[in-house]
């Protein structure tokens, strides 16, 4: 299995090949191979800055000349004026790797921001779900857009198919019921060295509700039930296990779901519905 340094490489790779392919001919026409110069990281949105790390990979892997420095980290509430980096080099290099930066640097920044959003609201409704994210991610950028959901103060659900067993209606229904599911899901961990997986299971309803506490697991999840079955369900569990809420949830209808006490509410929307965050990479001094 890859790591996630390994998978970020291999994403900078093929994201400079498709988008320079046999040459950037706009500036190697232009731009003299010898010409230096100096770019800067314009904020022009307010928000929480998240990619700075990632940043500074893509720069140094097309260029490891480039001088990167930055004067914002990841993490930090950034707003429209402020420079979060510069960077000097080869002007060729500048213009090469600036459009990845920022798309990167963008969408990660994005949803950092709608993800503080969340989880703050959260917190000031005065209680103590936290914000989880899904697999609903673009393809290959998933441990970049993982990362910036905590990078926001949201917490990742899973990162794949491999970090936890997670039981879902056509799971279930395929292997005939939750009980069957979660039974098998216990033995499949024990035959195969597995039992650190943590065991998920999905509930469309107070029967399967009571069949997933009576079998047990690690966490429940409720899958669009309304904020009131939510409170019973969540009664009904008990604390014997973790629960979750799931199951178009928005940020407008969220707070009374987090209300009857679930301890997570997970949202598709974090990565695959966001607002990249506005910022620029501009000559300094033009």
């Amino acid at each position: 299995m890859l790591s996630v340094e390994e998978l970020n490489d291999r994403l900078i790779e093929l994201a400079f090949s498709e988008d320079i392919g046999d040459g950037d001919h706009t500036t190697l026409c232009c731009i003299p191979a010898e010409a230096t110069g100096e770019s800067r990281l314009l904020i022009k949105e307010e928000g929480i800055l998240a990619g700075v790390n990632i940043a500074k990979k893509v720069f140094h892997n097309f260029d490891p000349e480039l001088e990167v420095v930055i004067y914002i980290e990841d993490g930090a509430r950034v707003k429209p004026g402020d420079i979060a980096m510069s960077v000097k080099g080869r002007t060729r290099s500048l213009l090469q790797t600036e459009r990845l930066m920022l798309n990167i640097l963008q969408r990660m920044s994005g949803i950092a921001t709608m993800t503080h959003k969340y989880q703050q609201a959260l917190i000031d409704a005065g209680t103590k779900t936290r914000v989880l994210d899904t697999r609903k991610t673009t393809p290959g950028m998933r441990m970049l857009e993982k990362e910036a959901v905590k990078i926001g103060g949201g917490m990742n659900h899973r990162i794949g198919l491999f970090d936890m067993i997670l039981l879902k209606d056509n799971h279930i229904d395929f292997c005939g019921g939750v009980h069957n599911a979660i039974a098998m899901a216990k033995r499949y961990c024990r035959e195969n060295g597995k039992e650190d997986l943590k065991i998920e299971c999905e509930v469309r309803n107070f029967k399967e509700l009571e069949e997933a506490l009576h079998e047990g697991c690690d966490r429940i999840m409720f899958d669009n039930f309304t904020p009131e079955a939510t409170r019973k369900a969540v009664e009904m569990v008990g604390g014997r296990c973790e629960t979750e809420s799931s199951g178009g949830i928005t940020f407008e209808t969220m707070i009374p779901y987090a209300q009857a006490g679930v301890d997570f509410i997970s949202f598709g929307a974090l990565t695959h519905s966001v607002k990249g965050l506005d910022m620029s990479f501009k000559a300094a001094g033009k």
